[in-house]
């Protein structure tokens, strides 16, 4: 194999690490620093779909609260993320012809 060939391989396999390793390190890291940063009375999605609130913090375990009066101890890593509100803005629609919203019957 000669230089043009080897350099092209070069640049394929950097190409490669540069486009799917990268930013697969970079997602696990921004998901290690969200489980790191859990606080008591955040409402987190556990990585088996399970909602819950967390109620208190060991360090690596969280007590967490399922449902009322039903308290579970999670590992953090099993913190698949932490559940966000998000305001919806309903803008009112315009109505064309100025009338109301019933509907219109046939004549």
């Amino acid at each position: 194999m000669n230089a043009g060939g080897f350099l092209l391989v070069v640049l394929v396999l950097g190409a490669i690490w540069f486009f799917l390793v990268v930013p697969s390190r970079r997602r696990q890291r921004s998901h290690s620093e969200m489980q790191d940063t859990v606080e008591v009375g955040d409402e987190i999605i556990t990585a088996g779909g399970l909602h819950a609130v967390v109620v208190e913090d060991d360090g690596e375990e969280l007590q967490v609260e399922i449902a009322p009066g039903v308290v579970a101890t999670l590992d953090r890593r099993a913190v698949a993320a932490v559940a966000r509100e998000i305001e919806v803005e309903v803008e009112p629609e315009d109505d064309p012809k100025g009338g109301s919203d019933a509907p219109l019957e046939p004549s």
